[in-house]
């Protein structure tokens, strides 16, 4: 199985630079798109042999993600079943036949870190989420967790940059220590590679960036890890797409 996780910054402008060449000359069988910012559901996704689930945010223009999927699924649920959170947009997650997926978008905790509360919060939810879903089968989370995990996955270490908090590294930390495997690095611990760059200051050229996207699977699952890589050439946003390869 071929999963793709990619913050797309808006699926209106992704779709004007390649996206479906993109999706086209892949074989993946399921993708998720964070930050979205919208609800539409392009028919391409559809001709393509994909099943889509949106979950946009109540306000327009921000956040949303969707997933798209060539396995049928089980059951899907849209959300945490937490309204502040849901109304946003930040997770969809299928129930398959031997785990459970979830797409999600953790919110950013803001440029003076105003919103770090908010995002502590959502992040003790989705925990929370994860773990009782664990309780039926395996789980994969993959996403944009705005959180570069430690100093090898960002090219800055001020503590004061969003995604580099003690608060939000801590609970990474502390995330991993209940059972769960960051894919990328259990292949690659020594490999220093981003996933996310600055629009400004030709920050992506010079390679100035932070890892913040994942996909994170239950220990269980750990032996059907097959490959995880981030796609730094392709271009589209200012995110790579990252991707994770199950046996």
């Amino acid at each position: 199985m071929k999963i793709v996780s990619w913050n797309i910054n808006g699926l209106r402008s992704a779709l004007k630079k390649n996206l479906v060449n993109f999706l086209e000359s892949n074989t993946f069988d399921i993708v998720m798109f964070q930050e979205t910012r919208g609800d539409i559901v392009p028919l391409d996704f559809i001709m393509m042999g994909y099943e889509v689930i949106s979950f946009p945010a109540r306000r327009k223009g921000y956040s949303g993600v969707m997933t798209l999927t060539k396995i049928k699924p089980i059951k899907v649920i849209k959300g945490l079943q937490i309204k502040e959170f849901d109304d946003e947009g930040r997770t969809v997650s299928l129930e398959l036949k031997d785990f459970y997926l979830i797409n999600a978008y953790f919110p950013r905790a803001g440029d003076n870190l105003e919103r770090l509360d908010f995002k502590l919060k959502f992040n003790n939810g989705i925990e929370n989420f994860l773990l009782k879903l664990r309780e039926v089968k395996p789980v994969i989370l993959c996403g944009d967790f705005n959180i570069a995990h430690q100093s090898i996955d960002a090219a800055f270490s001020d503590p004061k940059i969003p995604g580099l908090t003690p608060q939000e590294r801590a609970w990474f930390t502390h995330l991993l220590s209940l059972g769960f495997i960051d894919t990328f690095r259990y292949l690659h611990p020594n490999v220093r590679k981003y996933s996310w760059w600055s629009y400004m200051g030709n920050a992506r050229e010079k390679n100035l960036g932070l890892r913040l996207d994942y996909c994170i699977v239950s220990e269980e699952l750990k032996d059907s890890i097959k490959m995880a890589d981030i796609l730094t050439d392709v271009q589209g946003s200012d995110h790579a797409p990252i991707i994770l390869e199950l046996t």
